[in-house]
């Protein structure tokens, strides 16, 4: 009996103005082939947070699957982490 595990995104999703990413990876368990189980994980990307200064530090997205990447290498702008940064200034300034 072979028992694997394998995850595989099922979903990458950009969602709103700021372009948040949603990832959806399902966890795929198998034995001698056939699934036996089947988990679903769900994470949100935003392109970056404040840091004490009111800075933008950039996500890092260094670890996501490479797919992941490419989606937020072209929907994260200057333009659209400019517009992430003024959110969040305005946000904690509220």
């Amino acid at each position: 009996m072979a028992i694997t595990k394998e995850n595989v995104i099922e979903k990458i999703e950009v969602v709103g103005k700021y372009k948040a990413i949603q990832i959806a990876t399902d966890t795929v368990i198998k034995e001698d082939g056939t699934e036996i189980s089947r988990s679903r994980h769900r994470h949100v990307l935003h392109c970056g947070t404040l840091n004490n200064s009111n800075n933008l530090v950039e996500t890092n997205i260094s670890s996501e699957d490479a797919e992941v990447q490419a989606v937020a290498n072209s929907v994260w702008t200057d333009s659209i982490k400019n517009l992430w940064k003024a959110k969040l200034i305005a946000d904690k300034e509220a």
